[in-house]
């Protein structure tokens, strides 16, 4: 079984060399009681050792079961330990941390062995040695005997081949010995047990077989083997196959041993416990980098919280903005300042003049682009990424919101707002141009307009605003009102609504430096929610303005019964909520005062398009209808130029009379029809009879007197008006003229009327004039447009760097696209604002840097602390390398004890940071109005506490590294 064959030990002491065995041979049965005796420094502990493979011998060879050792690897003799040795010490040598059942478990843990297979073998093992009833005792809760008796039993629980006792006796009295040694005596029976002592008595009583060595040396063997017996000789064994080799190397897999991470965890744990008021105060010390790191990332995430939630609200309010026509004013800039310098190069002893208009003009024109708006879009709408990357993109188009109010004395016009041009503040033109500014008047607090599209984004509307009263708008035809921080109305709005008489400012601003003394209503009036949800607007399209007249369409927007007509048969529009924006938000996404969903222009878009005026327009692409004449083309400019000079003025006299003669002509041909005379052209359609029988029903004596009748009552008739059906406008003798007709009559007169409408537009469209206007001019004065091809878009993006990767998608359509497709867009917060971002990240990491100097130092101090905390647990490192732990095993251990450490420090400093955010937070709200709360997010706190793992476990690697050279012989003599 075991065999010790001329076994020498060598220890080099400085410069010299201690002999501790010199070639000791011994053989033991598989089954005795073997005592080894002798004196002091005789070599027997070293043999023990030797034996137990807890050292190893110098030359000779140790055989196991007929299998030599001299080519073990560690990991064998970490194997040979655990599954084949016991140990059994003079001082117990069990971990004081871990309870009597842990102690003995220990080693089955090592060997792999399930949890419940181990703790019942570990139990079986307690009471086998008398020891049932106390489990769950600490090693120090025991009396000499008891921890012995928990040795022998962690030491037989692997059921190992031999047990190795060093003076298990050494430190008992003389009947606990007694009972110790009765207790190995009987275990020797199925076990090789080999003893080291110095009492020869109980050597004597005991043991089956006693050895004495003295100075390293065998000089006495009571019972050896029996060396005359002629062992049998062995065959020759065969070459092993590969079948044997794989098979003895899955055995040396299965036997090696291996402690688990958990099993670590659990040491280190007990461990620690031990040192409650050290472990804190380290891991305190170890945590205040954390703390230092996790606080200045709680403010720089209060503030990019802050920021997030600025850009959010401010590309809400300024978006980029691509226009159809668009020119860059840092471009023209540029430009300009570069042909100035190119031109000043005359000498100085003259004034010249400087060509700044001409090259302001020059340069406008080469820099002004019109954008293919109708391609992007598509882009746009078939991009994936967008959605993510926008609050909303918003398509507007040239289509004019016209809003009215009514009310007894009128109609008043709400959107465009005329407020400023009746106040005289300034003229119609540049009203136009600022209500026509866009997204640039808002941010410049300039629009003059108080209805203002909303962002197509509910989340973040809600984000923006509460809703004190009301909903949000749900339907083309419902808005919202939108009140300010304090829940008032700028009397701007008041008198643009109606509700307040804007009447009471006309021409206040011209009688004000007119130096007339004025009064402007300064009184607060207050108005109840219900109040404001009850008020109603109209919205009219452009086209229902004009009415058609003489074969062209005239603008009534002078006539006030007409407006009155148009507002009444307008869209109803319903104010149902009442806006107030959020005391955090910094920005708010809708710049007017009434608010309006898109599709209430996606309708306004569809009414213009179905009107007659526009479908007429759209038939007649070379025909104003304003006019009736014809649009100028190039050609057309061409010949009226070459035939104004030889065309003299007298023939545009000549032209012009006929043209009248022609009217009166046709005049009179009408009333002669309508009359009756037979002797006018009969209406084509219609028969001589009934003709005839037409103007018998007239009443008329002849045909003379219906004629003067006809003529007299249509001298100054709305022919457009009969057509229409619409007879309000008519005077009382006319309309009792057209009550005197039969539905024959009326008919025919329509009939008549529209056949005249049609020469005059004839004779209009080739009378040889051209309109001053074009076909693109007249369309964009009905409002008219195409869904697909907006005058502008606003792309909301959520943040800076959402903005940042839409310009490369702009930038990655310009790339795809020839030259004349190129986008040009404004972003007016890249002109604001740069860099915020980077500013606090940068000082966030120049803190943390300095922060993290810190969290090094505590970590250095964390491995000093392992380190001492290797010095303390030697004789543990002993132990377990007793019991089959490998260098691994132990470095696993201190590893664990690291990990620990570095969660309980990340842990607290987390927890103190929490805790410290509360007073920051307080303490900055009551310095500042800015709405910054310091937090801590989630992850942060994950990484953080993760790094503070990861730095004590670096930390820790070199004590443990140290833990797991230490020579285990040396380790268990440690105290």
């Amino acid at each position: 079984m075991l065999s010790l064959k001329d076994i020498k030990k060598d220890y080099v002491v400085g410069d010299s060399t201690v002999s501790a065995l010199k070639g000791v041979s011994i053989d033991f049965r598989e089954n005795e009681f073997v005592s080894i005796l002798g004196p002091s420094g005789c070599g027997k502990t070293t043999l023990l050792n030797i034996i137990g493979g807890l050292d190893r011998y110098t030359s000779g060879d140790l055989n196991i079961n007929g299998k030599s050792t001299k080519d073990f690897k560690d990991c064998d003799w970490d194997s040979y330990r655990n599954h084949s040795i016991g140990f059994v010490f003079q001082s117990y040598n069990l971990i004081p941390h871990q309870t009597v059942l842990s102690n003995v478990e220990l080693a089955l843990t090592l060997s792999g062995v399930s949890k419940s297979e181990r703790r019942e073998r570990a139990v079986k093992a307690l009471e086998q040695v008398g020891l049932g009833d106390q489990l769950h005792k600490k090693p120090n809760q025991m009396s000499g005997g008891q921890m012995q008796r928990v040795a022998i039993a962690r030491a037989l629980v692997n059921e190992p081949d031999i047990l190795l006792a060093d003076e298990p006796t050494g430190a008992l009295d003389t009947e606990t010995s007694v009972q110790i040694m009765e207790l190995l005596k009987s275990i020797s029976k199925d076990k090789l047990i080999i003893m080291v002592t110095h009492n020869p008595e109980l050597a004597m009583k005991y043991s089956s077989r006693i050895i004495k060595l003295l100075d390293g040396k065998v000089i006495d063997d009571s019972d050896p083997l029996d060396k005359n017996v002629v062992e049998p000789i062995k065959k020759p064994e065969k070459e092993p196959t590969k079948a044997d080799k794989k098979a003895a190397k899955k055995e040396r897999k299965k036997l090696k041993t291996s402690m688990s991470f958990l099993t670590a965890l659990s040491l280190s744990r007990n461990n620690l416990m031990t040192k409650k008021a050290r472990t804190l105060l380290t891991s305190f010390a170890g945590s205040i980098g954390i703390i230092g790191i996790a606080l200045i990332l709680s403010i720089s995430n209060g503030v990019q919280l802050y920021i997030d939630q600025v850009q959010s609200d401010t590309l809400s309010s300024y978006p980029l903005q691509i226009t159809k026509t668009t020119a860059s004013i840092g471009e023209i800039m540029n430009t300009m300042a570069k042909k100035h310098e190119d031109s000043a190069n005359h000498d100085k002893d003259k004034v010249y003049s400087q060509n700044a208009m001409g090259e302001m003009i020059n340069t406008l024109m080469e820099e002004t682009k019109v954008n293919n708006l109708e391609k992007f879009k598509k882009y746009l709408d078939d991009n994936s990424d967008l959605k993510d990357l926008t609050s909303d993109v918003q398509y507007t188009y040239a289509t004019t919101l016209n809003v009215f109010t009514e009310s007894d004395s009128g109609v008043m016009q709400v959107n465009p707002s005329t407020l400023l041009e009746d106040m005289g503040y300034m003229s119609s033109t540049q009203t136009e141009a600022m209500s026509m500014s866009g997204s640039m008047g808002s941010m410049m607090g300039m629009g003059t307009n108080v209805w203002s599209e909303m962002i197509d984004n509910e989340e973040l509307i809600d984000k923006q605003y509460d809703v004190i009263a009301g909903r949000l708008p749900e339907k083309y035809n419902e808005v919202v009102l939108v009140v300010d921080k304090n829940n008032e109305i700028n009397d701007y709005v008041l008198y643009s609504l109606g509700l307040l008489d804007p009447s009471s400012l006309n021409g206040i601003v011209r009688r004000a430096l007119a130096g007339e003394n004025i009064s402007v209503d300064s009184e607060q009036h207050v108005y109840t929610y219900d109040e404001l949800l009850d008020l109603k607007f109209k919205v009219v399209p452009t086209p229902d303005f004009y009415k058609k007249k003489d074969g062209v369409w005239e603008d009534m927007t002078g006539d006030e019964s007409y407006m009155k007509k148009a507002v009444a048969n307008g869209t109803e529009i319903s104010v149902v909520g009442i806006l107030r924006p959020d005391e955090d938000a910094s920005s708010a996404s809708i710049s007017g005062a009434i608010g309006y969903r898109h599709d209430l222009m996606t309708y306004l878009i569809d009414e213009v398009d179905n009107s007659e005026i526009v479908k007429e327009q759209k038939a007649n692409p070379d025909i104003d209808v304003f006019t009736g004449l014809k649009f100028k083309t190039d050609e057309a400019t061409s010949d009226t130029d070459s035939s104004s000079e030889t065309v003299p003025d007298s023939t545009a006299d000549t032209e012009s009379n006929a043209d009248k003669t022609a009217d009166s002509s046709d005049t009179d041909k009408q009333a002669g029809l309508v009359a009756g005379d037979s002797s006018m052209k009969i209406p084509e359609g219609m028969t001589e009879e009934q003709y005839k029988a037409l103007m018998e029903q007239s009443g008329a004596s002849d045909t003379g007197e219906l004629a003067d009748m006809g003529m007299n009552a249509m001298g100054s008739m709305d022919m457009s008006a009969i057509q229409g059906g619409d007879m309000s406008s008519l005077t009382e003798t006319q309309k009792k003229y057209i009550a005197s007709l039969s539905d024959e009559q009326m008919e025919l007169m329509k009939q008549m009327l529209k056949e005249q409408s049609d020469t005059n537009a004839d004779q209009l469209a080739n009378s040889g004039k051209y309109s001053t206007s074009n076909y693109d001019n007249n369309m964009k004065t009905l409002g008219y447009s195409v869904v697909e091809d907006p005058d502008s878009i606003n792309i909301y993006p959520v943040d800076f760097a959402s903005k940042e990767k839409i310009i490369d998608i702009i930038d990655d359509y310009n790339n795809s696209v020839g030259e004349e497709d190129k986008i040009e867009y404004t972003d007016y917060v890249g002109l604001m604002m740069s860099s915020i971002t980077s500013i606090i990240n940068a000082i966030s990491y120049v803190l943390i840097a300095f922060v993290a100097i810190s969290l090094v130092v505590s970590s250095i101090m964390i491995g000093i602390i392992t380190y001492i905390s290797v010095l303390e647990r030697t004789k543990e490192i002993g132990i377990l390398r007793s019991i089959g732990a490998s260098k691994k095993d132990i470095s696993r251990v201190f590893n664990a004890e690291t990990v620990i450490v570095g969660f309980v420090a990340g842990a607290l400093g987390m927890i103190i940071s929490y805790l410290l955010t509360i007073p920051i937070n307080m303490i900055i709200a009551h310095l500042t109005d800015v709405p910054i709360r310091a937090s801590i997010p989630v992850s942060a706190a994950v990484i953080l506490i993760a790094i503070s793992v990861c730095l004590t476990l670096i930390a820790g690697l070199f004590p443990s590294r140290v833990a797991a050279k230490k020579d285990p012989v040396i380790a268990l003599r440690t105290e």
